[in-house]
């Protein structure tokens, strides 16, 4: 039988139940084209129901995703979908549905949907790219003959359908029917496969999911063959156990599962924050303020230190010592005024605040300030006691019509990011990465990009070829070092000067040349360019970059180019759909691991253990990225996709495990009604 509104379009989902048959939700909604066979897959799953027993409801209605239905069924189904069908509460409760142990089946155009959502296109394991014309016949060999939906099909099965080219999106796929496109694929229409997987099933996040392309003529329908193929994968993705547990550790949160509170707002260009052993925070402002915020929303300056804030210059940067219980220090990174140097120094906390007359000067660094920009300024320790301090380019790059800022020209050099970024004598455009000592002074660890005897370059270096790592993190467990890269303007690629601008998401697990100025984004290459005479040459070569500028005073020759991690341009980003479109400014956010912080109310749950935290300070988001068991990115989600941010430039988890977010407004360089400090805790 069928319960519920029969609509357009249908979906099927096989819901928890104590019955030994499946309870199945179709889902047939299309975001403009319609399929015409959907009322005949409606009435195969009609006679499912009266013949062999399955409960079906069958819709076109995305609201049963976000009402809180879905818990009834075993299995959904996908049935004909096409583009955009659901919002985005819908797919968080899809994704717990599945993530609970639900079922999927995907049939035919399942896959010509949800392009942007890249946790469906994992589950459904491949996204349609196109067809050959028409409906011909094809032969197709059943790979796997003891797979429960084909283990009833002849070997070899000759059959009419709409033949589907596929873009993969998962690796563990189980394949059980591929099709031989020289039976039906006229040649001259690009390579043709003899074995092209169209069916397959796999084990996807907690669930189960099984994807066919057959399906597109009404005939399939109420072919024998076909509905069996149909049917008993429906049962296979219920599963024996038909139990949904919404409590499994797996199961994403839902967003109203937190709560945001404002500890302090009305802030004047916050900058980078940290937080005490006793959960008080500490945050600073560009202008040179110390803010000390308690839990009861009281905001203290604890420390007014004169700065140069011109440009992009400021008090940028704080971090506390990995042993600050014992000796009370305190690391601000800020530009000292009238004096065109950043300086990194170590303050003493003493009783309620910063001791001005306590600083110690651990690490200056010249700059320029008549120039605008780049400054960078975070300051990170690592679990190895190893300090991380990230400087831009110090650059300016509005005179290189948005690529590459390499100007060679005679009294240019602050034009010429190759004397900073790919500079190995230069400090600039760089991350450093250094001990320090009891006395004020600093050390060298093993493992930077060059020798601590400076033979070869800056041995403080640890990552270079950088345009402006804003704000960078260190997992506190792996070691590994995360950083925004925040990247030029150009907003559509030149064929002959290279690259639009792109931001990228880095990971480091060693030293290492990340490109900047000759590349950006996946290591796109910029064209030589004479700012003289416009005359473009060759392109770079990443295995060897080459800085042969006038105003590079380190080595010629750099080391092999490294990749980014994530990377994406103004536009929407075919490989990172989830970040949408517009301004960019990447920023990196903690690595979560709720085994290192308090059994205490608030904490994050496990299924963010492992998890980075990457803030995007123009979109106002934040992102969540799963690291794989190798280091290697796995997928993304929104967090608290409905909290309004408001340029998020800062995130740190506190001893408790709440998150701590630094909002920095929407109006730059300014004190913002919306500049705030939240504290964000699970309360489920």
């Amino acid at each position: 039988m069928r319960k519920g509104p029969l609509f357009l379009l249908t979906t099927v989902i096989l819901a928890s139940c104590s019955a030994p048959d499946p309870t199945v939700l179709v889902f047939s909604a299309t975001s403009g084209w319609r399929h015409d066979s959907i009322p005949a897959g409606i009435e195969m799953f009609d006679r499912l129901a009266a013949e062999e027993g399955f409960v079906v409801t069958a819709t076109e209605d995305h609201a049963v995703f976000s009402s809180g239905q879905l818990s009834r069924y075993d299995v959904v189904v996908f049935l004909l979908t096409t583009q955009d069908v659901l919002d985005e509460a819908g797919q968080r409760e899809l994704e717990r549905f599945i993530q609970a142990g639900g079922g999927y089946v995907g049939i035919h155009s399942a896959s010509d949907t949800e392009y942007d959502w890249p946790w469906y296109g994992r589950l459904v394991g491949g996204y349609f790219t196109g067809h050959p014309p028409g409906t011909p016949e094809g032969v197709i060999t059943v790979v796997d003959t003891t797979f429960a939906a084909t283990s009833h099909l002849p070997r070899t099965w000759t059959k009419v359908d709409e033949w589907y080219d596929f873009r993969s999106t998962n690796r563990f796929l189980n394949v059980v029917l591929t099709v031989d496109e020289t039976t039906y694929k006229a040649e001259g229409r690009g390579p043709r496969q003899t074995e092209k997987p169209i069916a397959w099933y796999h084990e996807f996040d907690g669930g189960r999911s099984f994807y066919t392309a057959l399906g597109h003529t009404a005939e399939s329908y109420t072919d024998p063959l076909f509905v069996q193929h149909i049917a008993s994968a429906v049962r296979w993705a219920a599963g024996a156990t038909r139990t949904l547990d919404y409590s499994a550790p797996t199961v994403r949160p839902r967003d109203a599962d937190f709560s945001v509170v404002v500890l302090a707002d009305t802030l004047d260009e916050p900058m980078e924050l940290d937080v005490l052993p006793d959960g008080r925070v500490l945050f600073v402002e560009r202008g040179g303020e110390v803010h000390l915020v308690t839990e009861e929303g009281t905001d203290t300056v604890v420390l007014d230190l004169e700065v140069h804030d011109g440009h992009e210059d400021g008090l940028l940067g704080i971090a506390l010592d990995p042993s600050f219980v014992e000796n009370r220090w305190v690391y601000l990174y800020y530009s000292v005024p009238g004096a065109s140097m950043n300086r990194l120094a170590r303050f003493t906390w003493e009783e309620e605040g910063i001791a001005r007359d306590s600083e110690v000067a651990v690490l200056e660094v010249p700059v320029d300030t008549t120039e605008c920009c780049h400054s960078g300024g975070s300051v990170e320790f690592g679990p190895d006691g190893l300090l991380y301090v990230s400087l831009g380019d110090d650059t300016n790059p509005f005179q290189s019509d948005s690529f590459s800022p390499s100007d060679e020209r005679a009294g240019r050099a602050p034009f010429d990011a190759q004397r900073t970024a790919a500079n190995t004598d230069d400090l600039r455009g760089k991350i450093l990465r250094i001990r320090p000592e009891a006395d004020g002074t600093y050390s060298i660890p093993e493992g930077n990009l060059f020798p601590a005897d400076g033979s070869r370059g800056r041995p403080e270096i640890y990552a270079m070829g950088l345009r402006n790592p804003f704000r960078i993190n260190v997992d506190q467990r792996t070691g590994w070092l995360y950083w925004g890269d925040i990247g030029p303007d150009a907003v559509e690629d030149d064929s002959l000067r290279g690259p639009r601008g792109y931001d990228e998401l880095n990971q480091a697990r060693g030293p290492g040349f990340f490109g900047w100025p000759y590349f950006v984004g996946d290591n796109f290459a910029y064209a030589k360019y004479d700012f003289a005479t416009g005359r473009i040459g060759d392109f770079a070569v990443g295995a060897a970059p080459v800085n042969e500028s006038p105003n590079n005073t380190g080595r010629t020759f750099l080391p092999p180019t490294q990749g980014p991690w994530i990377w994406y341009p103004y536009g929407k980003s075919d490989a990172f759909p989830l970040l949408g479109e517009g301004g960019r400014s990447a920023m990196a956010g903690p690595v979560y691991y709720q085994g290192d912080h308090a059994d205490a109310a608030g904490r994050f749950p496990d299924y963010y253990s492992g998890r980075l935290f990457f803030h995007e300070w123009m979109r106002n988001l934040i992102v969540t990225v799963d690291i794989d068991e190798h280091g290697g990115y796995g997928h993304m989600e929104r967090f608290l996709a409905n909290q309004s941010f408001s340029r998020p430039v800062d995130l740190r988890f506190g001893p408790d495990g709440r998150l701590y977010v630094l909002d920095y407004g929407n109006t730059w360089n300014a004190e913002n009604p919306d500049a705030r400090l939240l504290v964000i805790a699970y309360t489920p």
